[in-house]
């Protein structure tokens, strides 16, 4: 089942959870004798945790009252794995979680003991992880929201901001909530179209959870249906663009969700479908090699707004924003 130190801490999980625990049932949960049951006993006596024992017929071990535990106390694969995803949580888009974060991985370190400290933290330094240049923001607050949602199977009433900038109030019985793309999504039955329906969550506004519980479908694989909507969603703008890179010196740069990167006249096709061209620009910016626009014709329309800010920046004048195409 485990390896002996294993044993030893299922033993401590399982007083921690019971008040009482057989000498028979610890034998039978770790695969092992009852003599080698009260090896791991005297083991975490001699770690100088208070495990008191009642011997004959019905035996059984208890913690001794009163005795408090540590908050934590994890092997090394689980602190390994609890660092790791402190890190990932950081390239999610839930900014406002940072802090809370790097205050959860603060505490880890304080309880492990430092040699397990030392190797998570070893390990730590040498694992970086990409954050995808299309991660949008999202509210921690709303995703809990939602979560808290899915969890009670009730109906969530919010407004929800179209890509043309249309808003419409919606009731939706949430299933569950995605991550996808470097965006937080949730998948659920709109009650104002009458299907399901996938949403964004940075574009959903005073979201509130009703008193209207659903039954949710069994076994819904919600990450499967979005990728399909989103497959068959129209494209807001077709992106074609020439870099001068091959696309192994892209690799880890560019990111390839519903992105196409193939090699062509010593550099790289770049195809996609972006919504945001502005941030787009910039991002094409931000690689550092040539390139050029083959489209679509906005894209190079927003090259020119940059260029004239760019132009004003150096001549010491200031111009906050753009302002929309056809715009007074």
């Amino acid at each position: 089942m485990y390896d002996p130190s294993m044993r030893v801490l299922t033993v401590l999980e399982l007083l921690q959870a019971r008040e009482t625990v057989t000498g028979a049932e610890l034998a039978r949960r770790l695969e092992v004798s009852p003599r080698t049951v009260q090896r791991y006993v005297a083991r975490l006596q001699d770690l100088g945790i208070p495990v008191e024992g009642r011997r004959g017929v019905g035996g059984a071990y208890r913690l001794k009252p009163g005795f408090r535990l540590p908050p934590l106390m994890f092997t090394g694969e689980e602190a390994l794995s609890l660092a790791l995803g402190l890190q990932a949580l950081r390239h999610l888009g839930l900014q406002a979680l940072a802090p809370a974060a790097h205050s959860a991985g603060a505490k880890l370190g304080r309880t492990l003991p430092h040699a397990l400290r030392e190797s998570v933290q070893a390990l730590e330094d040498a694992v970086q992880l990409d954050a995808s240049p299309w991660v949008v923001t999202t509210d921690a607050a709303l995703l809990s929201q939602v979560l808290e949602a899915v969890r009670a199977a009730r109906t969530v009433r919010f407004e929800y901001v179209s890509h043309q900038g249309q808003t419409t109030a919606r009731d939706v019985d949430v299933y569950r909530a995605v991550h996808l793309g470097g965006r937080w999504y949730t998948v659920g039955w709109c009650h104002l179209r009458g299907e399901r329906r996938c949403f964004r969550l940075d574009r959903m506004r005073g979201l509130s959870v009703l008193d209207l519980g659903f039954t949710p479908p069994d076994a819904f694989d919600a990450l499967a249906y979005l990728r399909d909507t989103l497959t068959d969603l129209p494209p807001a703008h077709a992106v074609s663009v020439w870099l001068a890179a091959p696309p192994e010196e892209l690799a880890g740069r560019v990111s390839l969700w519903r992105t196409d990167l193939t090699p062509e006249g010593g550099g790289s096709r770049l195809r996609c479908q972006r919504e945001d061209l502005e941030n787009f620009a910039a991002f094409l910016l931000g690689l550092g090699c040539a390139f050029r626009v083959d489209g679509p014709p906005e894209l190079r329309g927003v090259f020119g707004r940059l260029a004239g800010r760019c132009a004003a920046a150096e001549a010491g004048g200031t111009l906050a924003h753009d302002p929309e195409p056809g715009a007074p």
